[in-house]
């Protein structure tokens, strides 16, 4: 997916619909000239509903509906006649996607599931017509409720990735790479810094026709969390993942240090990251015979890190086995 095409915030204003006045009139027929109220109550005005759609993956489609009404609600009529409320505008959202006051940032809402409907802001009631307000004092009230204004407000869209794994790691770490390998997404690779520049998705096939999906998220620099390289854009991606997997290079000058970036920038940005289940690997080790392996692994034996090639195969299934035990524990703790 091109970075133009991938938009994960987008600001709009909202107004769900108002509801329809009450009707004040009376029964008129042949014979009977001075008939009782029989007034309608309004309509109710359209919701603002967010739906979730698990074939969207950005928010790409609502990148320039700066205003989305919701329709008002009809007016009351004769013989006790309801007006029709206004329909429901509903806005299809990729999963993961919550909704922010723009103001005060306090989040109003999330979409997670594939289906699930959550309503944003209510429309409107409809005024009461004037055969409500018939008592044995008042046998012919004049007056109908008004409709009740439908909510308004500026709100902002956000989408953070859901991902069963997420993958965490300097830029040229190899993330690209192993997506392409384990899964059939076709992320842009090459050997210069933040080829990775939006989220790409991939669904991993498992043993027995199971299948998890991971997440290639844009490399991390030192000071990420201030917002310099990427920034903020990707680092809240990772907040939604079920498992992180850190990735560093077997040609690091300092593996361990890298390391101790990487988790810094995360604790910076959100501590509770480092409470995620994760797993450590050391990549491009085609570049690597077995002694200088045993080697590292000793060095680094505080990592307890795997060590794979996603060039040569090396360790790849048994990552997978290893991430989908993860994955399974990670969920089984939700649930």
């Amino acid at each position: 997916m091109s970075e133009s095409n991938f938009i994960d915030y987008v600001k709009i204003f909202f107004r769900s619909g108002k509801g329809g006045k009450g009707s004040a009139h009376f029964h008129r027929a042949k014979g009977l000239p001075k008939g009782g109220p029989d007034g309608g109550d309004g309509g109710k005005g359209g919701d603002i509903r967010l739906k979730g759609n698990a074939q969207l993956w950005t928010l790409l489609h609502l990148k320039y509906r700066k205003h989305i009404h919701a329709e008002d609600g009809q007016p009351g009529g004769s013989a006790l006649c309801t007006g029709a409320s206004g329909k429901n505008e509903i806005i299809e959202v990729p999963l993961g996607t919550i909704a922010r006051d723009a103001e005060s940032g306090e989040i109003l809402l999330e979409i997670t599931e594939d289906g699930q409907e959550k309503v944003l802001f209510k429309g409107g009631k409809g005024g009461l017509g004037n055969t409500n307000f018939k008592n044995s004092t008042n046998q012919a009230p004049t007056y109908a409720q008004p409709g009740e204004e439908g909510i308004e407000g500026w709100n902002v869209l956000e989408l953070k990735i859901l991902a069963d794994v997420g993958l965490v790691g300097f830029p040229n770490a190899g993330k690209s790479t192993l997506l392409s390998v384990v899964s059939a997404a076709k992320p842009e690779i090459a050997n210069y810094p933040f080829t990775t520049i939006t989220p790409n998705l991939g669904m991993v096939q498992y043993r027995d026709y199971r299948s998890f999906v991971m997440a290639d998220i844009p490399g991390i620099i030192e000071d990420a969390h201030l917002g310099k390289g990427l920034g903020h854009r990707f680092l809240k991606h990772i907040e939604r993942n079920a498992v992180l997997l850190y990735m560093i290079p077997a040609d690091s000058s300092d593996i361990l240090k890298e390391y101790s970036i990487l988790q810094n920038e995360l604790s910076q940005f959100n501590p509770e990251l480092l409470e995620k289940d994760r797993v450590v690997v050391i990549t491009k080790c085609d570049m690597l015979d077995e002694e200088l392996m045993k080697l590292m692994k000793k060095e680094l034996k505080s990592l307890d890190p795997m060590f794979i090639s996603a060039v040569s195969g090396l360790n790849i299934q048994k990552l997978k086995d290893k991430l989908w035990e993860k994955i399974k524990h990670t969920k089984e703790e939700w649930n």
